[in-house]
């Protein structure tokens, strides 16, 4: 069974799933992938990506604010905690930094980064973070407001080996979306080879980057064994041993969620 480490659920257009999200649920389920992290973006939709997985226990959530969003959603300590004593609520963010879009609001994403990890490790969750074009910033921040316990995750890392090993020496996980299945991608690819299949996640960052052969439609998380799929080529082994370990990997990382038979 597969997990879909990394979606935004509640950003789907549901007209290209018979305005049905329990559509996207079951084209999930026929491919094997049973559980999903439906991870926030923004605290003011918060809520609405809540109640839209509410009635799915195979789904979790996180609660944060992108970097992309603190321009007009400044750090609220009061309101993170609120969201992340939700129920289902298994970690802190998206959070990170964002140099390539919006590096004019870098003060504001190093201090909502730097809020978003002291909280994760006074709670015990781990934190997912975005990281664009800011790799030295972002290890800093990891290493002076993070707790390397809980650590967390680089979601849909796109950034070079000596990142992804820096992290993984600070007990991060590296997550991988379909950009790795990109013909452009083979810089990446390598990146998944070389590291720890122990420190791997798989995510579809749906409803965005769909991998090849979808590449150009709305991604979902049924596509997430395509990323599992690549995964197996470039280390040469079977796609249930990427499944397992994904898999096993997930639920070390995120110890508040529960696995499904």
């Amino acid at each position: 069974m597969f997990i879909d480490s990394h979606c935004h659920l509640d950003r789907l257009d549901l007209s290209r799933h018979n305005h049905s999200f329990a559509e996207v649920v079951r084209q999930a389920q026929e491919q094997q992938v049973n559980q999903m992290l439906c991870v926030s973006i923004d605290l003011e939709q918060f809520e609405v990506m809540c109640k839209t997985i509410k009635d799915y226990d195979n789904i979790f959530a996180s609660a944060g604010v992108h970097p992309m969003h603190v321009d007009e959603q400044p750090f609220n300590e009061v309101r993170l905690r609120e969201a992340a004593s939700r129920q289902r609520v298994v970690a802190i963010g998206e959070t990170g930094l964002d140099y390539y879009y919006s590096k004019e609001h870098a003060d504001a994403q190093h201090e909502s980064f730097a809020g978003h990890l002291r909280v994760a490790g006074e709670l015990g969750m781990p934190v997912i973070v975005h990281t664009r074009d800011a790799r030295e910033d972002t290890l800093n921040l990891i290493k002076q407001h993070g707790n390397l316990d809980t650590a967390g995750v680089l979601h849909c890392f796109t950034e070079s080996l000596e990142m992804a090993q820096a992290a993984v020496e600070m007990n991060y996980m590296v997550s991988f979306s379909g950009i790795i299945t990109f013909r452009n991608a083979q810089e990446l690819r390598d990146v998944v080879k070389a590291l720890p299949l122990d420190r791997i996640l798989i995510e579809t960052d749906s409803p965005y980057l769909a991998p090849v052969p979808y590449r150009g439609k709305q991604n979902q998380p049924a596509y997430v064994t395509e990323v599992a799929r690549c995964v197996a080529e470039i280390r040469g082994i079977s796609i249930e041993e990427v499944a397992q370990a994904t898999r096993d990997n997930f639920f070390r990382l995120f110890s508040k969620a529960t696995p499904i038979n």
